[in-house]
Protein backbone atom coordinates (compact mmCIF):
# COMPACT_ATOMS: atom_id res chain seq x y z
CA UNK A 1 0.00 0.00 0.00
CA UNK A 2 1.22 3.29 -0.69
CA UNK A 3 2.03 6.10 1.58
CA UNK A 4 -0.87 8.02 0.34
CA UNK A 5 -3.26 5.49 0.74
CA UNK A 6 -2.39 4.60 4.06
CA UNK A 7 -2.60 8.03 5.40
CA UNK A 8 -6.17 7.86 3.80
CA UNK A 9 -6.93 4.66 6.54
CA UNK A 10 -5.80 6.55 9.94
CA UNK A 11 -8.94 7.36 11.94
CA UNK A 12 -9.30 11.32 12.84
CA UNK A 13 -10.11 11.11 16.69
CA UNK A 14 -13.45 13.48 16.66
CA UNK A 15 -13.54 16.39 18.76
CA UNK A 16 -14.44 15.95 22.43
CA UNK A 17 -15.31 19.83 22.77
CA UNK A 18 -17.60 20.48 19.52
CA UNK A 19 -18.78 23.72 21.60
CA UNK A 20 -15.60 25.50 22.35
CA UNK A 21 -12.01 25.11 21.15
CA UNK A 22 -11.00 24.68 17.56
CA UNK A 23 -14.64 22.96 16.48
CA UNK A 24 -16.55 25.84 18.48
CA UNK A 25 -14.51 28.26 16.95
CA UNK A 26 -14.63 27.26 12.94
CA UNK A 27 -18.72 27.01 13.33
CA UNK A 28 -20.13 25.88 10.11
CA UNK A 29 -16.60 25.53 8.76
CA UNK A 30 -15.62 22.77 11.59
CA UNK A 31 -16.46 19.53 9.92
CA UNK A 32 -14.22 20.30 6.92
CA UNK A 33 -10.96 22.26 9.20
CA UNK A 34 -10.77 19.59 11.79
CA UNK A 35 -9.22 16.83 9.40
CA UNK A 36 -6.94 19.40 7.65
CA UNK A 37 -6.17 20.45 10.54
CA UNK A 38 -5.80 17.33 12.71
CA UNK A 39 -3.19 15.60 10.02
CA UNK A 40 -1.16 19.09 9.65
CA UNK A 41 -0.81 19.61 12.69
CA UNK A 42 0.49 16.03 13.56
CA UNK A 43 2.77 16.45 10.68
CA UNK A 44 4.16 19.41 11.49
CA UNK A 45 4.84 19.08 15.05
CA UNK A 46 5.36 15.21 14.85
CA UNK A 47 2.70 14.37 17.37
CA UNK A 48 0.28 11.56 17.81
CA UNK A 49 -3.25 12.44 16.80
CA UNK A 50 -4.51 12.21 20.32
CA UNK A 51 -2.17 14.86 21.47
CA UNK A 52 -3.13 17.59 18.41
CA UNK A 53 -7.11 16.38 19.38
CA UNK A 54 -5.97 17.32 23.17
CA UNK A 55 -4.80 20.67 21.77
CA UNK A 56 -7.37 21.90 19.47
CA UNK A 57 -10.00 21.07 22.15
CA UNK A 58 -8.60 23.43 24.58
CA UNK A 59 -8.12 27.09 24.92
CA UNK A 60 -5.42 26.90 22.54
CA UNK A 61 -7.17 25.77 19.93
CA UNK A 62 -9.73 28.16 19.85
CA UNK A 63 -7.12 30.74 19.50
CA UNK A 64 -5.64 28.13 16.87
CA UNK A 65 -8.81 28.67 15.31
CA UNK A 66 -9.21 32.27 15.26
CA UNK A 67 -5.36 32.12 13.38
CA UNK A 68 -7.09 30.12 10.63
CA UNK A 69 -10.05 32.06 10.40
CA UNK A 70 -7.48 35.30 9.58
CA UNK A 71 -6.19 33.27 7.04
CA UNK A 72 -9.36 32.72 5.11
CA UNK A 73 -9.61 36.18 4.97
CA UNK A 74 -6.33 35.87 2.57
CA UNK A 75 -6.78 32.50 1.12
CA UNK A 76 -10.50 30.67 1.05
CA UNK A 77 -8.77 27.58 0.07
CA UNK A 78 -9.11 25.48 3.93
CA UNK A 79 -6.17 23.49 3.11
CA UNK A 80 -3.64 27.02 2.73
CA UNK A 81 -5.49 28.17 5.56
CA UNK A 82 -4.10 25.55 7.68
CA UNK A 83 -0.93 25.77 6.98
CA UNK A 84 -0.43 29.80 7.23
CA UNK A 85 -1.97 29.87 11.04
CA UNK A 86 0.54 26.70 11.35
CA UNK A 87 3.65 28.34 9.72
CA UNK A 88 2.66 31.62 12.06
CA UNK A 89 2.61 29.16 15.37
CA UNK A 90 5.90 27.42 14.49
CA UNK A 91 7.18 30.96 14.04
CA UNK A 92 6.41 32.14 17.53
CA UNK A 93 8.57 30.30 20.70
CA UNK A 94 7.95 30.15 23.82
CA UNK A 95 9.60 32.77 25.77
CA UNK A 96 10.24 33.11 29.43
CA UNK A 97 6.38 34.01 30.56
CA UNK A 98 5.16 31.03 28.91
CA UNK A 99 8.04 28.71 30.32
CA UNK A 100 7.31 29.89 34.04
CA UNK A 101 3.42 29.40 33.73
CA UNK A 102 3.14 26.56 31.50
CA UNK A 103 6.55 24.92 32.26
CA UNK A 104 6.53 24.58 28.59
CA UNK A 105 10.64 24.55 27.36
CA UNK A 106 11.81 28.08 26.11
CA UNK A 107 12.61 28.44 22.64
CA UNK A 108 10.15 25.63 21.64
CA UNK A 109 7.80 26.81 18.58
CA UNK A 110 4.17 27.70 20.34
CA UNK A 111 2.76 24.78 18.38
CA UNK A 112 4.58 22.13 19.49
CA UNK A 113 4.90 23.55 22.50
CA UNK A 114 1.17 24.06 23.05
CA UNK A 115 0.13 20.67 21.20
CA UNK A 116 2.41 18.44 23.97
CA UNK A 117 1.14 20.44 26.56
CA UNK A 118 -2.41 20.30 25.93
CA UNK A 119 -1.72 16.14 26.11
CA UNK A 120 0.12 16.35 29.06
CA UNK A 121 -2.98 18.67 30.65
CA UNK A 122 -5.23 15.93 29.89
CA UNK A 123 -3.82 12.76 30.82
CA UNK A 124 -3.34 14.76 34.20
CA UNK A 125 -6.29 15.75 34.25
Amino acid sequence: MQTSQAQDLVKIPASENESWGFWGTMGGYASIAWPIAMTHIAKTTSQPLESVRAFLDSSHGRHFADTVQDALLSSPDMHQAVAQASQKWMSWTIGRTIQRNYGIPKGLPYLTGFVIQSAVDQDCG
